[in-house]
Formats: structure tokens, sequence, C-alpha cells
């Protein structure tokens, strides 16, 4: 399967590969004139052959464009921060599920450091977003956006399906909630835009999940075990997927018009 990779903008029929992905090309890679990738500028995907490599750049002849799939969802994460290691998992494995948007939350109940420390990873974590939009191959990497505290994140985070991953007895199955929202999408052609939160280590204050409530959040569960952040991560993105794409909403769409 062919590498992917990101170019800040087409010129033509030619294009230019700079920085840490020119430098792997070139130099990791061992990349040599004739040889074909993918290169996509976030809204389109061309097949592109190697035309010279130096220790700065890689330039490329545009030969064909590909075909780039409109997403089934548009989906806001808002991951608590947790311990570095587990959260820069999380960022990877998110984006491998195609999320248009990351907002880390500096909850009550986030590690005081790591919330102070997180702006110095910033860099870090838009190096790790891109890498792995590239390996998985997506059209773009997730937008990465300033951390926030949650009640802010919450009220900003526009989305016709708002969740709040919950462990409280009174959260609704995930399933439902995805169901629910489903039925008020009229245009099958759009979107589903959903904004997924979770939490820290110890969950959700009162406070947050009051402002949750507010900002028109439901309260979802992923089932009787205490999950990871990290864990729901995935676990919430994959029921994402499986509702929306071909899945469970496929068939209520058909069902809703025989």
């Amino acid at each position: 399967m062919r590498r992917r990779f990101f170019v800040d903008a087409f010129a033509g029929r030619t294009a230019r590969l700079t920085g840490d992905a020119a430098h792997h090309l070139g130099r990791v890679l061992r990349a040599e004139p004739g040889q074909i990738y993918e290169l996509s500028d976030g809204n389109c995907v061309f097949l592109a052959r190697v035309e010279g490599v130096s220790g700065a750049c890689v330039d490329f002849a545009l030969i064909e464009k590909l075909p780039a799939p409109a997403a089934s969802m548009d989906v806001v994460l808002l991951p608590a921060i947790v311990k570095f290691d587990r959260f820069e998992w999380a960022l990877e494995k998110a984006t491998e599920f195609g999320v248009n948007a990351i907002v880390p939350l500096a909850a009550e109940r986030s590690d005081k450091a790591l919330v102070s420390a997180a702006a110095k990873r910033a860099a870090r974590w838009r190096k790790i977003l891109l890498e792995s939009a590239q390996q998985a191959r997506c059209l773009r990497p997730p937008s990465l956006q300033d951390v926030k505290r949650p009640a802010a994140a919450f009220r900003e985070s526009g989305a016709c399906a708002k969740i709040l991953l919950s462990e409280r007895s009174s959260a609704v199955p995930v399933g439902a909630i995805f169901s629910e929202a489903a039925t008020q999408i009229t245009n099958a052609k759009l979107p589903r835009r959903i904004a997924l939160a979770i939490g820290p280590e110890g969950g959700w204050t009162e406070e947050e999940f009051g402002a949750a409530s507010a900002a028109g959040f439901r309260e979802a569960s992923l089932g009787q075990t205490i999950l990871r952040t990290e864990t729901a991560v995935i676990a919430g993105l994959a029921a994402a997927h499986l509702y929306f794409e071909g899945g469970r909403w496929a068939n209520d769409e058909k069902r809703s018009q025989s």
C-alpha cells in the first residue's frame, strides 16, 4: 500500500514536501525520482511521482486525482488530560478513527502538574496527529485546540449528538443516544456531527456534570465496568463507527424508508 504524506498546497501539477516529513521520506525511506506516493493538502488527494530529493524538500509531479470519500461523521473529541503516555496513545488511536478535532480538557480531577505542562506538549501532540493521520491515510490530521476547562468546551461544541461518557447508574446506553441522534438527521448526505467527552481518572465532578447538561450533553454508558480514559476513547469512537458507518444507522435508515 502506498504511503500518504501531507503538503501545504498543490501548485498546478506540482507539489513540494518539506520539514520532518521530507527528511523522513528522503533520508529514512530513501525516496528516489520516479517513485510513487499519495499526497493530500487536506482537501483532495493526488497520486504523485517523486521528481527530486534534497535534504530539505522532496519535489513531486502530480499524476492523477484520487477519490477522497466524504466522511460520514464529524467527530469532536474532548478528552480529559491524563498521564501523557496514555493521553498520547489515545491521540494516536483517535486519529486512526478519523476524528476531526481534539480539545484537551483541564478537568477538575486532572493532575494539575499535567495540565500546567500541556501547552509545552502541543507541538509534540500535533506531530503525533500528523504522523498518525498519514499512517491511517486520512484526508487531513485532526485539529488540536488549546486546553480548555470543561464548562467552556461544552458550551462551544455544537453537534447533533453531544455525549458525555459517565459511570453513573442514570447514564443511558450509548447506542440509544446514537439511535436518537440518527432520527434527528433528515439529510443522509450530511456528516453526523458528534461531540464525545471523556473524563479523567476519578471521573467528572458534580459541577462538570451540571455544565455538560446545561450545554446539551447526554450522559452515556459504555457498560458496567470502569474504563480508563484512553480505553473509553477507543470504545466510544468504535461504538460511533459501528453505528453510523454502514451498521445500525444504515439499517434504521432503510427501515424508515420502507
